[in-house]
């Protein structure tokens, strides 16, 4: 692994590579509340077959971290990575894993020049999620933490005594517990940056997906421009079956926006399935990939 600082759109992003800069180009964009780094179990296990390379997304790591909800709507969020895919090279390959399975649909059915092939771990495309958070069901009552991080006051509520509550929602809130003790440290060091925290939670303050309450489904849900939120390249969903956070019928009718759509399980597996089972996630999309 090697890492760099590029400038995208006049702002610094720091960057993790692994595998030779010849070889087809790997977008792997994260979610909350990781960041590159948390591609370092999976990359390995592709750097034979592709150029890796993962972002610290806006708001997390060591990259530029704007103040202000507005600097985190997913257009601009998409316009960072569309230009970090400039000058790597379009089209390429991007996989997205929860938060950074939004930026790469949003990549895929706005820019879909820049991606040659979509994969998506334990994420969701937006007219689904958004469906199924309205109905006030199961996955409304799964997305009830979002309400929480979305409050002004969150970011200190999470930091409080050594983040004590993002490690519980990180380790137990949605999956098993699969941190190790030097991991948690390192998570640790990162949220503790100077605005990191609050940046990271302004993903999700600035998303207009709306939550319904247990019960009570919404009367009048955002409605979501249909049309626009197709995908046409090849896409592939890669799914651990055991998430919390994110419930099986968030991806029915999928097909419906991506046509050219291969679905694979990792038994066992929860939202975290790149860390814990690498190896099985690696050889989903090397099988893939040679098809495709």
């Amino acid at each position: 692994m090697r890492t760099r600082t590029a400038n995208l759109n006049g702002q610094p992003f720091f960057l993790r590579e692994w595998g030779d800069e010849t070889l087809p180009p790997l977008l792997m964009l994260h979610g909350f509340p990781e960041y590159g780094s948390a591609w370092s179990d999976l990359a390995p296990h592709l750097s034979d077959h592709f150029h890796c390379i993962a972002p610290d997304q806006r708001g997390y790591g060591q990259s530029w971290a704007p103040e202000g909800t507005e600097n985190y709507v997913l257009s601009q969020l998409v316009s960072d990575m569309a230009a970090l895919i400039e000058q790597v090279g379009a089209p390429v390959t991007v996989l997205g894993h929860d938060w950074g399975a939004s930026v790469a649909y949003g990549l895929a059915m706005f820019r879909p020049e820049l991606v040659s092939r979509l994969i998506i771990a334990n994420g969701v495309h937006p007219y689904p999620f958004q469906r199924e958070m309205a109905k006030g069901g199961a996955q409304s009552q799964a997305s009830q933490y979002i309400n929480q991080l979305r409050a002004p006051n969150s970011a200190d509520w999470l930091a409080a005594d050594n983040f004590a509550k993002l490690e519980q929602f990180f380790r137990h809130g949605m999956g098993t517990d699969w941190l190790t003790p030097d991991q948690i440290q390192a998570y640790r060091t990162k949220w503790a940056r100077p605005g990191r925290l609050d940046a990271m939670l302004n993903w999700y303050r600035a998303s207009p997906l709306q939550v319904a309450d247990p019960g009570k489904p919404l009367a009048d849900p955002p409605q979501l421009p249909t049309e626009r939120l197709r995908v046409a390249c090849p896409h592939l969903l890669i799914w651990g079956p055991e998430d919390k956070a994110l419930l099986p019928e968030t991806t029915e009718g999928l097909e419906d926006f991506a046509p050219n759509l291969t679905r694979v399980t990792i038994p066992g597996a929860d939202h975290w399935l790149h860390h814990q089972h690498p190896e099985k996630v690696a050889q989903a999309i090397l099988d893939w990939a040679d098809k495709t």
